[in-house]
Order: C-alpha cells, then structure tokens, then sequence
C-alpha cells in the first residue's frame, strides 16, 4: 500500500476504558475517522496498566467499571498526571457530575451518548486545555498496485482508467483503502459508512461489496492485484501488495 502524504507528526492518542465492549468499538470508529488513535480497556486495574504503558493524551473514562470504578482510577491517575478526562456514566445526577469534576474530571457526559458528541467534546477540551496536539493528517492519495484513489478529488482509477462510483460505494472502498488488512464486520461497516442511526438490513453491504468488486474488476485486463476480501462467518477486509 502507497500512502501519499507530507511529514507524519505527532498522532493524539486516547483511551477509552468501558466495560461495554459495543461501546468501546463504536467510540473507537468514531475517534480513528477523527484522525486520533486509539486504545481501550475494560475494568479499572485494566484502564491503569494501559495509562501507564501508552501514557495517553486524553482519556474517556467510564464510572461503573469492574475491579475498580472510575472515581478510584481518575483520582489514581490524577495523582500522578494532568491528563484531560472525560468521565462517562449511565447516570446524569448533579450530584455524580459535580463529584467527577472535583475529583480532576474535565468534563461529564451521560449515556446513551452521540459518538460525534463525544468526539466534539474530545476536540473541545483538548484544545481547551492546551494539550491539543497535532492530529496526523489524513492523506488524499492512496495506491494498491493497479488501483488509485484520490480522495480530494472524489476520483478512482484502476490501470489509470476513471471508475465512476456513487456516493456510498466510494466511501466504502475508501474506508477498506484506507483500513488495509483488518476485518470489519458488516455491523461495523454500517455504522462507519451509513451512519449510527441507519434502520435497513445489514445485508446491504453485501450488495455494495458486490457492485464494487464488478465494476472495478471490469477495468482491469489483468488478474486483480488488491482484493475486498470475505472472511467467512466475520466480514470483509481489503488486501492488496504493500498493505500493512
């Protein structure tokens, strides 16, 4: 896989620590389309073994965790760092808020939550409180051997010919190009590319997949160098020479 791209600086990187491992992988989708990079954890002691280990820029820290809850690792981790704290929790009583925000939270935010709130506050308090660092810029070009995509300029070439693509197709391969090698499940795909809210069937990605795979093999006059590949009884992934 060839990325083009200018100098790679420093990548922000949060935590996510949740017991709920649906919430977990959705706030994960949300924050890597971000640009940020992401690590997550599932109990307390969990969450501070990973603190230490990756030493993070921001973390999203649920309340009601196994082993140890959220108010014992915030003061823990508070103890030792200023690192912005964004504190979760399926109960919205002041009184939990105003305890969250003594403790050294910066911020509190009840669930069920949007995905995108979440990341507006992510962006918000790190600007906020000065730790924004620079979030690795997403590059527009992108080549798997025979196929091109060019993201500013909405284009896809396979052996330089143009391959027209409709809006939700495109940004399906895209995602797959950009995401080489690592299988997403068709509940994954839909929440990356149609959207939380989206109340079809999953199988639509299986169409999608299908017409991507028909109308970019049709442009190639040679056995196909990348592929959308099913994982059986998982999901797909894209493979293609140099993918990493």
């Amino acid at each position: 896989m060839v990325i083009h791209k200018g100098a790679c600086p420093y990548v922000t990187t949060v935590l996510v620590v949740d017991d709920d491992l649906n919430i977990c992988k959705i706030t994960k989708l949300y924050l890597e389309k971000s640009g940020y990079e992401v690590v997550t954890a599932n109990d307390g002691e969990q969450a501070l073994t990973r603190f230490k280990e990756i030493q993070p820029d921001f973390i999203v820290l649920d309340i009601m965790l196994p082993k140890r809850d959220g108010w014992s690792v915030c003061q823990n981790i508070r103890a030792q760092s200023d690192v912005p704290i964004l504190m979760l929790t399926a109960r919205g009583h002041v009184d939990e808020r105003v305890e969250g925000l003594q403790m050294g939270a910066d911020d509190y935010l009840v669930k069920p939550f949007d995905p995108n709130e979440l990341v507006a506050r992510v962006t918000s308090i790190l600007r906020r409180t000065g730790l924004r660092t620079q979030v690795m810029p997403v590059p527009h070009l992108y080549e798997s051997g025979s196929l091109r995509i060019d993201s500013l300029g909405h284009e896809v070439t396979v052996e330089g010919q143009v391959v027209p693509l409709p809006k939700k197709e495109y940004e399906l391969l895209l995602f797959f190009v950009r995401n080489p090698n690592q299988v997403f499940t068709r509940e994954d795909l839909i929440t990356k590319i149609w959207g939380w809210d989206f109340e079809g069937e999953d199988r639509v990605v299986d169409l999608y997949i299908k017409r991507l795979r028909e109308k970019l093999t049709a442009h190639s006059e040679r056995k196909e160098d990348w592929s959308i590949r099913t994982v059986w009884g998982v999901g797909y992934k894209f493979e293609g020479p140099g993918a990493c």
